[in-house]
């Protein structure tokens, strides 16, 4: 059983994401870390020197190339959710559990926005961004964990462990 975070950048996947992977001594993969590795490239250079479709495209190509995973606590990128193909596999093979946060909360976080590589900037203001992503976050998740007015991590590693035990999966 594989649990994948989904939501905007800044939400928390990775830092959520490496507490939960030791909690149930799950490993862990974050998709844009596996990114840099296979092109020597932080997403926003590629963003910067390719745009926003390749980077679209090499994360999906790195997604899918995870293969079969078990026990493993994924943290995608927050522009997974463009890849219907990349979707699939994740739902195939995951529980999807999207952070759902607010707006304010989420660009506060956000200070690096120019180097953070996040897609559909150049075209679009953060909010526009947000407003068009949680669609497709709530499209594609399985569990929705609300963190807009709190962000307790033991709490809401406990919520995700309890969303994914009501999942119908048996964990750890």
């Amino acid at each position: 059983m594989n649990i994948t975070l989904i939501g905007m950048a800044g939400v928390g996947k990775s830092t959520l994401g490496k507490k939960l992977a030791r909690k149930l001594n799950y490993k862990f993969i974050d998709t844009d870390k596996v990114i840099e590795k296979k092109v020597n490239l932080k997403p926003q250079q590629i963003i910067d020197n390719f745009g926003d479709n390749e980077l679209l495209k090499i994360e999906e190509k790195c997604v899918l190339e995870l293969g079969k995973l078990d026990n493993y606590i994924i943290s995608s990128g927050g522009s997974v959710i463009y890849s219907s193909e990349a979707m699939k596999f994740i739902k195939n093979n995951s529980t999807v559990i999207f952070l759902n946060d607010s707006f304010k909360n989420i660009q506060s976080r956000l200070t690096n926005q120019k180097t953070r590589g996040i897609i559909g900037l150049k075209n679009n203001n953060l909010i526009q961004l947000f407003n068009n992503r949680v669609v497709l976050y709530k499209k594609y998740a399985d569990i929705i964990i609300d963190i807009t007015n709190k962000f307790d991590v033991k709490e809401v590693i406990e919520k995700i462990i309890k969303g994914a035990k009501n999942n119908s999966y048996a964990l750890g």
